[in-house]
Formats: structure tokens, sequence, C-alpha cells
């Protein structure tokens, strides 16, 4: 944001010019807002859902549709947290009410709590100053996998890698985590916390801990399949990504 001090009729060298000049290198320095654009690179339609953590804002009025090939920007104020999923197979009455067959969030077109897994997460920590302007972000496959996400980052400085699953794990999901539709088609494959509710699984009780809680067969199927993604509780080293002043692509379908 830039002012006119001639506008503003402040003469350079009085007291209010001086604030004003205070004011504008406080205005630098504070974060900038991350701008959020979503593309539909899938098929089919899908209805992305989405939460805020902290209470900051609600991005996108919670859900919307979104058309193969279409995409849709919005912007993320700093300091927001949140996760940002793909509902499938939806279907909502002319009142927004309705569901999906996966990632249903409260039985409206408008989320009113998070996605219902198994679903796939792109989750976000957009920087402030608290925590030095760092955004967070990552792409779980902790509550399952029902779409591809990809997340790039654009025009940021640090480590800004892509994080994402591109590939269809629908099509390797083991038989015991599978969620077939009324047809038979696997529209999403169960983590095995979800499937089993085992602490190995779940990393909770004894296994509660980084220490205690390590990669099982089925978390090494979706960390294989998709490096760059989170595949348990406790998989941080290859999974996080972090960057300073940067926009995001996530796409469904990458």
């Amino acid at each position: 944001m830039f002012f006119s001090m001639k506008v503003m009729g402040l003469n350079p060298n009085s007291k209010p010019f001086a604030f004003a000049h205070f004011l504008l290198f406080l205005l630098g320095n504070v974060a900038s807002a991350a701008v959020f654009t979503l593309q539909n690179r899938c098929s089919y339609t899908v209805w992305p859902g989405t939460l805020s953590g902290n209470g900051v804002a609600t991005l996108g009025d919670g859900g919307f549709p979104l058309e193969p090939g279409a995409e849709i920007q919005f912007t993320a104020p700093s300091g927001w947290s949140g996760r940002l999923w793909a509902r499938t197979g939806c279907s909502f009455d002319g009142s927004g009410i309705g569901t999906c067959v996966t990632g249903d969030c409260g039985n409206g077109l408008r989320c009113s709590g998070g996605g219902v897994p198994p679903a796939t997460l792109a989750e976000f920590t957009i920087g402030f100053a608290g925590n030095g302007d760092k955004d967070f972000y990552d792409v779980s496959l902790v509550d399952g996998y029902n779409v591809g996400i990809g997340v790039l980052a654009t025009g940021g400085t640090g480590d800004c890698k892509y994080a994402g699953c591109a590939a269809d794990l629908n099509t390797v999901c083991p038989e015991e985590l599978q969620v077939r539709d009324g047809g038979g088609t696997v529209v999403a494959c169960k983590s095995a916390c979800a499937a089993f509710n085992t602490s190995v699984f779940c990393c909770t009780g004894e296994h509660g801990t980084p220490q205690t809680c390590s990669a099982t067969h089925y978390s090494e199927i979706f960390k294989n399949a998709c490096p760059t993604a989170y595949s348990y509780a406790y998989d941080d080293a290859s999974s996080t990504r972090t960057c300073s002043g940067s926009d995001y692509v996530i796409a469904f379908c990458p």
C-alpha cells in the first residue's frame, strides 16, 4: 500500500510526516496474504471444501462446485490456518442441502466441519510476524485418500518445494482399505487407522510419539506412490514445506 504525502497534506519535516513514514515502515513489515488458485484438472466436477482451524477467515464460503477445467482464486489472510479438500459424487438441492460420496462435511454445499475421511487434505498456515513470516504447507494422506492434490508455491522464497499426491491411489488401494460407491467402483482409500483403529496404525497410546510410531506396510504403500505427501502422523521430515511471501496453486488431479 502506498500513500501520497502531498495528497495527505503532510510536510516532510513535520511530526505527522514522521508518523506516516513510521506507519509505512510497519505496513511493509507485516506478512502479506497468500492468493490460493484452485484448479480442477479432474475429468469430473469436484466440490472443494474449506475449513479454518483458527477462525481467522472462511475461504470460499466453506464450499463450492468446481467443474472440470475450471479454476477459482481467493485470498488467505496473514495468520490463516486451515485445510482444503475435494468432495466427490455430490448432490445438492436448490438451497444447498445434500450429501457427497467422499469428503462430506455436514450435509451442505458450505462445509460446517472438516471432511469425513477418507479425504486427501491440503493443509496451510500462512505466515505472520510471530512465526517469522513463514508459510507452512503439506498434502496429507493421514486421513486417507479420495482425490489427488498438488500444491505449487509461486513467487516465494525459502524451501518452497512442491507438495502433493499426483498418483491415483484408488487403483492400488488394498482391498481392506477400499471404499466403493453404489456401483462398486473404488472411490476412496481409507487410512489403516480408520480401517483397524489400533494404536500402531493411529500413533496413539504407547505408539503416540515420533520414537514409538513408525511407518507401516500400509503407510509405505501411500508413501511409495506419493513421496511428497504425509503418509502417517509423524511423517514430517519429507512432507512439511515452508515458504515466505508466496502464492499457491492447488490442483485437484494434478
